[in-house]
């Protein structure tokens, strides 16, 4: 067993809290309006002129807002919570409205978050938090209308989710496109569309604030894991709780990102907001669609930016730019390979790496697992070249893989809490389900739900097929 390193680096604590509404009520007061005391001004016709050349420019969000509104959707879901548990686990947040619960504990409670329409055949795009734990989903529509929604697949390490629907007639289907990649600026404008506080069809706009920020992401798979989600887009744009799984659009009507997160201590919007970007999502929902997973490709590694803190302790040459290795996993690739705690990565396959940021977004962009790259090393003031065969995620292919034999994840979680509650009231063991939960696992090296179903008297475990959706095993307490 390797002995870490203690390294004092300098950081900032990031207080964020996702943008996912839980119910929350408020009082509103009117505005005064500011024109009952304005005074009466006069123009002449060039300034008349220049005001009306003005005009066509405030119409653009306003036609941009009919362009696209259609596109979003507000989720309503019905979740089950314990009493120490967050409302969205998987990621490391936290839950900043409390607990909602009081003595109640497990009690189903309502929440709500946002989406958009992705393609023509009823998949709508949002986010994992916002349907984590869902046991009901209703999609509603610009329109007023509604739908049952199936959650098709969930990614919690880039948190998306896929949703489908079958839209009642009368909805109008408008797909929205993608930009393309790489398409933005800092500075340029934006806006975030979704439902704030649960107040639906809400347009806020903004300019992008930064691009290439990273945020840390718990795999989703309850063992503590976590990984850092690449090239994300810092918005100040104005985005609160519901506002999460909505889109982030450029002033083409084009989706950008998906908004999932904010910087704040209150729970609400203090102008720095976070979006998953299109070139993440243009990879992850098309296989959350086909294969029901998206494979990432690992090098097994922990590391920060060289910083001047880094720099001081470690006894490194002044504006040494690169990664600091704090941690190399064992029997990971980087440790197969040679890569050693304090090791510092300037490179990948030369392309140049200034911070831990861009190391994650190569390996997210340019590799697939059982790739071959050569990173490009400084250890001890030595330059060095080690090849390393990126792998995928262990947990990943253990749940994938089992006892070896390839077997995927098909089967949604709302299709398999409908198999279980079909299953217990078959066997007239539960007349009236009153809560409903389900966590992915892996039994005799084949992908399951285990269900967990309860009412007023007992409770009941069902282990539903991950492929097929069968029942496989039951047991009541």
């Amino acid at each position: 067993m390797r002995n870490r390193k203690n390294v004092a680096f300098g950081s900032a604590v990031l207080v964020a809290a996702l943008a996912f509404g839980v119910g929350a009520n408020q009082w509103l007061e009117p505005a005064t309006s500011w024109a009952a005391d304005a005074k009466q001004i006069f123009v002449d016709d060039t300034a008349a002129a220049a005001l009306a050349e003005v005009e066509p420019s405030q119409a653009l969000f306003a036609d941009l807002y009919d362009q696209v509104s259609p596109s979003v959707v507000n989720i309503q879901v019905t979740m089950e919570a314990s009493q120490d548990e967050s409302l969205m686990p998987g990621l490391p947040f936290g839950n900043p409205f409390g607990d909602p619960f009081g003595e109640e504990g497990n009690a189903p409670v309502q929440a709500q978050g946002s989406g958009f329409i992705y393609d023509n055949d009823g998949h709508i795009v949002t986010n994992n938090h916002v349907v984590e734990n869902a046991t009901d989903v209703t999609v509603y529509f610009s329109n007023g209308m509604w739908a049952e929604g199936e959650v098709v697949a969930t990614d919690p390490a880039a948190d998306l989710a896929v949703i489908k629907v079958t839209p009642p007639d009368g909805v109008n289907w408008q797909p929205l496109p993608l930009a393309a990649a790489n398409g933005l600026r800092v500075g340029y404008s934006v806006v975030a569309l979704g439902s704030p506080f649960g107040l639906q069809e809400t347009l806020t706009a903004g300019v992008v604030s930064a691009l290439g920020r990273s945020l840390p992401i718990d795999s989703g798979l309850n063992n503590g894991s976590s990984y850092s989600l690449p090239d994300l887009i810092q918005t100040d744009t104005a985005i609160n709780p519901g506002n999460s799984g909505g889109p982030l659009l450029n002033l083409n009507g084009e989706v950008v990102g998906v908004n999932f997160a904010i910087n704040s201590t209150s729970g609400s919007n203090s102008g720095v907001g976070f979006a998953i970007p299109v070139s993440v999502v243009e990879k992850i929902v098309p296989a959350l669609i086909n294969d029901g997973g998206y494979t990432y490709s690992y090098l097994g590694i922990a590391g920060t930016s060289i910083n001047a803190s880094v720099v001081e302790e470690q006894k490194l040459g002044d504006n040494t730019l690169g990664v600091y290795v704090a941690q190399v996993v064992s029997n990971g690739p980087a440790d197969e390979a040679g890569v050693q705690e304090g090791d510092i990565i300037v490179a990948i396959n030369d392309q140049p790496v200034s911070r831990f940021e861009d190391l994650i977004s190569y390996l997210f962009r340019s590799t697939t697992p059982d790739q071959a790259v050569t990173l490009h090393l400084l250890r001890g003031g030595e330059a060095m070249d080690l090849d390393v065969t990126v792998a995928q995620r262990p947990q990943e292919a253990e749940a994938r893989q089992g006892n070896g034999e390839e077997s995927e994840m098909t089967v949604g979680i709302s299709e398999a809490i409908r198999a279980a509650t079909t299953a217990v009231r078959d066997a007239d063991l539960m007349d009236e389900v009153e809560s409903a939960s389900a966590k992915a696992d892996v039994v005799d090296g084949r992908p399951v739900w285990i269900v967990t179903l309860t009412d007023q008297d007992q409770s009941a475990t069902v282990t539903v097929d991950g492929a097929t959706g069968e029942v496989l095993e039951l047991n009541v307490d």
